[in-house]
């Protein structure tokens, strides 16, 4: 076959003679009859829609990296949560790089997926020994959505709590995020000084960083106590290399720990995705939200694995729900998972010495240069007093270094387990320091810098699965037996959901290891970033087009977030036109378990509306719900094809009507992939719509 076919003659599993096949199975002559007999003609699109003509794979290749390596990549020791990692190849090629991993469905169906559930039972393993805490979930979307996840856990069980109470010193994204989540609930989000705070009845949740955004490591057990007064939850955000030599949280009687597994072996990829982690007390397991991997045995004793407890609560609680997660990062949570258990006790213990050993020589030349730090007590962030930060950073780009601008005359480095002693003494020279005062040995056995008071003195990741498989072919073995315990599209067909029914074309994979595409950090200046930015605006242009609305974010990283953020945007919607009194969501009872929960999270109030024996809505039932709801109704959340996979012929006067009393309609855009080329949510009558890219288009499911 020439290698100049079209890509979709290559990636469409069925011949054109299988497609009529098919077609005249169900009683039409062709496949364009099947569409013209399924498809409402009055919301059909009949014209082309308005994109590029397509790529053969090496064009669209050769296209792509020409438009990254408009990247600049460079050297960032930036911090905020992402530190540049080193990938060990034998993750990268049997992982990353693996369709028999990254093809797999979500884990719903566990006896096709004990391979993954055995990887993620590793993640979940890993998260609770470095954090000293009972239970951990087996990941999450992102640090902020986890922090904020936390909140809306501790509010659950105090419902009558008013406020969370932030310490100013968390990363200025996950503010951003708990502000974002917290408004539309009504709930107060105060920020300060955390070892301020005094106890207050209306609290549900302390936030504070561990270390501190300024790298600063506190002893947090009056702020504990402080919380616990009111019985509030103590929530900390850490860093997951940093607890293999501090003190764990757990070890300061805090209730909830998150973070984010990025630096774990997993890419900086611009900021993601990477997985996230909660890890609880063992009282708040049945609340916490995500999926969580447990262990059961057969009547012959033989352990296997299952999604237990509340995996996908919004199922069965719907509205009551108090998360719309119903998603995991698995493939990232493996990938992290199997970098410890590639590394070890030992290796993620010499990791992390190596850097904080860094963190110290660098501290120790700056004070002796006349410079000020913020804080005695740091693991691998210093953030230094300087006259002007704007100097500091423009000399260090000059050497293909980025560092943090903190504010005017503070400058942040944040130093991962790539440095050298090259690039510290580079660091020194954007200070203006031209020579160290003493050589600088990475590998030399110096001690810890911080007080010994923060020192851990019992042992992480000692389960034996973390010392069993430390050479290259153990590993590769190890992974290979959990592979071939799934089941993925490299392998079979998988007649479930409609999450990832096709096998994503390795020529769409192989840029995820491209240093221009996986090396750049998310807060790099933007003249760094411009190859990644000017496929932001091509690929929201061409999405706007498939889809015929007028703008496209692409920031949500989930179906459930999109829902989220599609909701608040109607919700601004009503607050710019002064009708925020606007908080009826119309929901048919068919619907996704997310809809009604992202409905609740978003400020609205749910009400049900009927569906009939074939899954369509029942439009007699939706008419007087408008009708009685009219002065309050914001939006109809509605899927189309409806979730029983059919094109409901009143779609258009369903929008309509919902427009007549004054709403909007948000789509749920799980069965784009129906949609596309034969017509769009514009056309239909939405006002927002959600895309899961891994359904419709080529992202790898979770």
């Amino acid at each position: 076959m020439s290698s100049a076919l079209p890509f979709a003659r290559r990636h469409i599993g069925i011949s054109p003679s299988d497609a009529v096949t098919m077609a005249q199975s169900v009683g039409c002559a062709s496949v364009d009859e099947l569409i013209d007999a399924v498809v409402p003609e009055s919301i059909r699109k009949r014209d082309a829609l308005h994109l590029p003509a397509p790529f053969t794979e090496e064009q669209a290749l050769k296209y792509l990296k020409s438009t990254m390596s408009q990247n600049r990549v460079m050297r960032s020791f930036i911090g905020l949560g992402y530190h540049d990692t080193f990938t060990p190849p034998v993750i990268q090629r049997n992982i990353l790089e693996n369709p028999g991993w990254y093809t797999a469905y979500t884990p719903y169906q566990a006896e096709i997926s004990q391979g993954r559930l055995e990887a993620l039972l590793n993640y979940q393993t890993m998260i609770c020994e470095l954090t000293g805490m009972d239970v951990s979930n087996a990941s999450l979307l992102d640090e902020g959505t986890a922090a904020a996840e936390a909140c809306a856990l501790a509010l659950a069980g105090k419902p009558n709590a008013k406020s969370v109470f932030v310490s100013d010193k968390v990363h200025s994204h996950v503010l951003d995020v708990i502000f974002t989540r917290m408004e539309p609930l009504g709930i107060k989000v105060i920020v300060g000084d955390v070892f301020k705070y005094q106890a207050d009845a209306e609290t549900a949740a302390v936030i504070a960083s561990y270390p501190d955004t300024h790298g600063v490591v506190h002893d947090l057990t009056v702020v504990v106590a402080e919380a616990h007064k009111v019985s509030a939850l103590m929530v900390v955000c850490s860093d997951l290399l940093s607890l293999a030599l501090l003190k764990p949280p757990g070890d300061f009687g805090v209730d909830i720990c998150v973070g984010n597994s990025q630096r774990f072996g997993v890419p900086l990829g611009f900021g993601g995705p990477h997985a996230a982690f909660m890890s609880v007390k063992d009282a708040l397991k049945r609340r916490m939200p995500g999926r969580l991997i447990g262990v059961s045995k057969d009547v012959h004793g033989n352990p296997g694995y299952r999604l237990s407890l509340q995996t996908r609560e919004q199922h069965i609680r719907r509205e009551k729900a108090t998360s719309n997660i119903c998603t995991a990062q698995v493939l990232l949570a493996v990938m992290a998972s199997m970098y410890a258990v590639w590394h070890g006790p030992e290796g993620i213990r010499a990791i992390a010495k190596r850097v904080h050993r860094g963190a110290t020589w660098l501290a120790e030349e700056l004070r002796k240069a006349g410079f000020a730090l913020t804080g005695e007590n740091f693991f691998d962030t210093l953030t230094v007093q300087v006259k002007d930060a704007h100097v500091v950073l423009s000399k260090a780009v000059e050497v293909g270094i980025n560092l943090r601008e903190v504010d005017p005359i503070h400058v942040g480095i944040a130093l991962d387990e790539r440095i050298t002693a090259k690039e510290l003494i580079a660091v020194l020279h954007a200070f203006g320091i031209p020579q160290p005062l003493h050589p600088c040995d990475l590998d030399a056995d110096a001690p810890l810098a911080f007080d010994q008071k923060f020192g851990r003195l019992t042992p992480c990741l000692t389960h034996p699965i973390f010392e069993s498989y430390h050479t290259e072919t153990e590993m590769m073995r190890y992974l290979r037996r959990l592979e071939q315990r799934d089941i993925a599209l490299n392998r079979s067909m998988i007649p479930l959901g409609s999450c990832t029914m096709k096998l994503n074309a390795a020529a769409e994979m192989m840029p995820m290891s491209w240093p221009e595409v996986n090396a750049l950090h998310p807060f790099v200046p933007a003249d760094q970033s411009e190859g990644y930015r000017a496929m932001f605006a091509e690929l929201e242009a061409w999405l706007a087009e498939c889809t015929g609305f007028a703008a496209v974010s692409l920031q949500p990283n989930a179906g459930s977030q999109g829902e989220y953020a599609g909701l608040l945007a109607i919700r601004h919607y009503f607050e710019a036109h002064e009708q925020s009194g606007r908080d009826v969501c119309l929901i048919p009872v068919s619907a996704h378990g997310t809809n009604p929960a992202s409905a609740v999270m978003a400020g609205f109030k749910v009400v049900p509306v009927a569906c009939d024996d074939a899954g369509n809505i029942a439009f007699d039932d939706l008419r007087a719900k408008a009708e009685q709801h009219s002065e309050k109704l914001a939006a109809l959340m509605v899927t189309y094809p409806s979730t029983h996979g059919v094109f409901e012929e009143g779609i258009k006067e369903i929008c309509a009507l919902i427009h007549q009393h004054g709403g909007q309609v948000y789509m749920d855009g799980a069965n784009m992939n129906a949609q596309v080329g034969l017509t769009s949510p514009g056309i239909i009558g939405a006002d927002v719509c959600h895309l899961n890219l891994h359904k419709t288009f080529c992202i790898p499911h979770g």
